[in-house]
């Protein structure tokens, strides 16, 4: 029974209720604006990492605190993070729809993403709700200027400055745009005209410094830079510009003096003590970089961003247990922190961890959707397991979320070049180029599409460009040898191919031209001597060695002397796998099966996830007809590589041959299919297993394709398709067409290993 309260006594528990509320809300309040102006002190003392954890706590108290969102998306625009900023800023406007500076955010970072649609709705809403704030016209025009309008971009600036006449940085972007727009006179008179509303501020300097530099006047941008550190010494991203600018003049040794002295000038900022270390990086200096690295967290063990940038550094090092150890410390502080998720993805997958990486990275994309380098090293992990679909699926989502990455277009290049695609390799090397006009890698790269549609005046200005913008670099010239050899001028491809290992003696491409160059015109023996003689310039290239065994092999014919040279490629380099791989070849050609057998077996003692190497076993275990071990090793081959339509293909064949299930057969031969729809030996598997299920009519339309594709690609004919084949027509009452093809085997192979049944079938179809 419920106890009955008098009146008085209610009322008063209903006041210790609402009493109670009124101190969690109070409670609350109060804790979520403690971290809130905690953030605040932190972010106005430029220390973004630790502002924006007291912003996130502020967030934990309260997931509506619009205030708080705001602020953290401003700690992330400032670190360059530009997927959780843009996170947040969503999140703000979703609780403030009328917040004014949240949108303009929003569009700006949309711009700069190159997002124009989503950028055009937040600035349309801006101009309806604000039609007379000048910064609404500024971020229009930097969407018009964006979307390539750069004439009504400088217009709608000149709106702009004609609602704030006295704003100085609304002559800056002015001066940008005019830069854009080839106006580059009156580019500096707007630079001029922000310096005298804001003489103190060291922007216009140091804009216009880099305008002169720009345009090779680096005595003028020196005295701009050197005014805009003058205004501002405290900044060390100032004294950073200036070492660029003597890099720029091949001043190399001057720019790594000054930042040594600008090390010493910040010894407690954090970006001021690491651009030496970061000046070492961006001219691939690793080593240098490493050890400057190392120092800084000697001095700075808690500077979260200078641990990251080590442990970068020592993953492109291959030290991965230093880089695992450190990550590590990052992920037990903060498990969620993305970066070091990412990281840790790619120490498992330069481990072969393949697995544990597609783990992490789900993980890492899990928390957060919207991370171009989640899906992009989960593309690499399952291009490594052979998954190739999936993977350039996940470059797509990667350079929908960040088209101005260059290693992801680089990505999608190899896929497209790798599935013969000319359009989208020609649409990505084009998207290279925009974003690094001053590399030669797009123009190489779109070189290749022109060739392939023998636009040879085309390709040629691409290949002119790469050899201009890198003249040391071997792979212009390597390109060009490809052209010239294309176009049948033999003895300028052998020019272009020299010149290239000219410049880089260890370049395979540039020597395996040059050798492809001589097979083509039938000499075989002067191919050898070239790659004797780069052998003998290059010692220690265990690339070279493999290339000389392959030709030894594979057109002379010398057994003896292919093994040599594969025995010393695989000395000088334990992790050169084609040459395990040719090796295993050889010794099979020699009838030493068992020994090629034995070498796999060690290849894969040193490489237990080269999914190749399985596949290559099964193959020699096939040869024995050991149909177990065949299947063991296809089944070790997917394991790793889940999609590898050659190991699905041989192991549908073995299941066939070892009495498994038709249907799992059936799937994995289709698997196969998808990715070698021009191969006949699919084609046979596929007919093959309709046959086994009864499907003769679908078998017969297979196998005759299996032998239409073997014959479309010049491959030796094989009794086993002619032996299918002529079983299907023998099922579907066409005995003329299945005894033609049952004779066909015996011609091709009196000794067949189904001779007997042969013989067998055609004695039935004579009776």
């Amino acid at each position: 029974m419920q106890p009955i309260f008098p009146r008085h006594c209610r009322l008063a528990l209903v006041a210790v209720a609402i009493l109670s509320v009124f101190f969690s809300a109070c409670s609350r309040d109060m804790r979520k604006q403690k971290y809130f102006q905690s953030g605040q002190r932190y972010f106005e003392k430029g220390k973004y990492q630790e502002a924006a954890i007291e912003f996130f706590n502020a967030i934990r108290v309260d997931g509506s605190f619009a205030e708080a969102h705001y602020q953290l998306s401003q700690c992330y625009l400032k670190t360059q993070q530009w997927s959780a900023a843009y996170q947040e800023l969503e999140r703000t406007i979703e609780l403030q729809p009328e917040n004014y500076e949240a949108r303009t955010d929003l569009a700006a970072l949309l711009i700069a993403g190159r997002d124009f649609k989503q950028a055009q709705e937040q600035t349309d809403w801006l101009l309806r709700k604000r039609p007379d704030d000048p910064q609404v016209h500024v971020t229009y025009a930097n969407l018009l200027a964006g979307k390539g309008d750069l004439p009504g971009g400088v217009q709608e600036m000149q709106r702009a400055i004609a609602m704030a006449p006295s704003t100085s940085n609304f002559y800056l972007n002015l001066a940008l745009l005019q830069l854009k727009n080839n106006q580059s006179e009156l580019a500096e008179a707007s630079f001029k005209k922000a310096m005298e509303l804001d003489p103190k501020s060291p922007d216009p300097h140091f804009l216009l410094g880099s305008s002169y530099q720009s345009s090779g006047r680096f005595g003028d941008a020196e005295q701009q830079f050197r005014e805009a550190i003058a205004a501002d010494p405290k900044n060390p991203e100032l004294r950073g510009t200036l070492a660029r600018l003597y890099l720029a003049q091949g001043k190399k040794s001057q720019a790594e003096e000054y930042l040594r002295q600008a090390v010493l000038d910040f010894p407690n900022d954090s970006l001021g003590y690491r651009m030496l270390g970061d000046f070492y990086y961006a001219n691939a200096d690793i080593d240098k970089a490493i050890l400057e690295y190392a120092g800084i967290l000697e001095k700075h063990p808690s500077d979260l961003l200078a641990k990251k940038n080590y442990i970068q550094l020592l993953i492109q090092k291959s030290r991965l247990d230093e880089a695992q150890n450190l990550n590590d410390q990052i992920l037990r502080a903060n498990p969620a922190d993305n970066e070091a998720l990412i990281f840790r993805a790619q120490i498992q997958i330069q481990g072969n961890h393949l697995n544990d990486a597609n783990s992490t990275l789900e993980t890492a994309i899990k928390n957060d959707p919207n991370n171009a380098a989640a899906h992009f090293y989960l593309g690499i992990a399952l291009e490594r397991m052979g998954n190739l679909a999936n993977a350039e699926s996940e470059w797509g989502e990667a350079a929908r979320l960040r088209p101005d990455l260059v290693d992801v277009q680089s990505a999608l290049a190899d896929a497209a070049l790798r599935r013969g695609d000319m359009s989208a390799l020609e649409e990505t090397a084009t998207r290279i180029i925009n974003l690094e006009p001053g590399s030669p890698d797009g123009y190489v790269l779109r070189a290749t599409p022109s060739m392939n549609r023998n636009l040879f005046l085309q390709a040629e200005q691409d290949i002119a460009s790469s050899i201009a913008l890198a003249p040391q670099d071997a792979v212009g010239y390597v390109q060009l040898g490809n052209l010239r050899l294309l176009e049948k001028r033999y003895g300028e491809a052998a020019k272009a191919y020299q010149e290239g290992l000219d410049r880089d003696p260890n370049s395979i491409d540039a020597l395996r031209g040059l050798v492809d160059l001589h097979l083509a015109q039938g000499e075989l023996d002067r191919a050898i001597r070239v790659i004797d003689t780069q052998i003998a310039k290059s010692e220690n290239n265990s690339a070279f060695y493999d290339l000389l065994g392959t030709m030894l092999f594979r057109n002379k014919k010398d057994l003896n002397g292919a093994e040599a040279a594969l025995r010393k490629s695989m000395q000088l380099d334990r992790n050169n796998v084609d040459a395990w791989l040719e090796m295993g070849q050889v010794q099979a050609a020699e009838g030493r099966v068992d020994q090629a057998i034995a070498t796999y077996q060690q290849a894969l003692q040193e490489h237990p996830r080269q999914a190749n190497l399985y596949v290559s076993l099964g193959e020699l275990f096939e040869s024995k007809r050991d149909w177990n071990d065949a299947q063991k090793a296809y089944q070790q081959a997917l394991a790793l590589r889940p999609a590898d339509p050659v190991a699905s293909n041989n192991l549908a064949n073995v299941m066939l041959e070892n009495g498994g299930d038709y249907d799992v057969a059936l799937s994995l031969a289709q698997t196969a299919r998808l990715a070698m729809q021009d191969s006949p030996d699919v084609a046979d598997t596929l007919g093959w297993i309709y046959y086994h299920k009864g499907a003769y009519k679908l078998a017969v339309s297979l196998l005759e394709e299996a032998i239409a594709l073997a014959d479309k690609n010049k491959t030796p004919e094989s009794p086993d398709f002619h032996y299918h084949l002529g079983l299907a027509y023998e099922k579907t009452q066409q005995f003329a067409l299945a005894r033609q093809h049952l004779e066909r085997v015996l011609q091709i192979n009196p000794n067949y290993s189904d001779a007997a049944n042969v013989r067998k079938q055609l004695a039935r179809l004579q009776s």
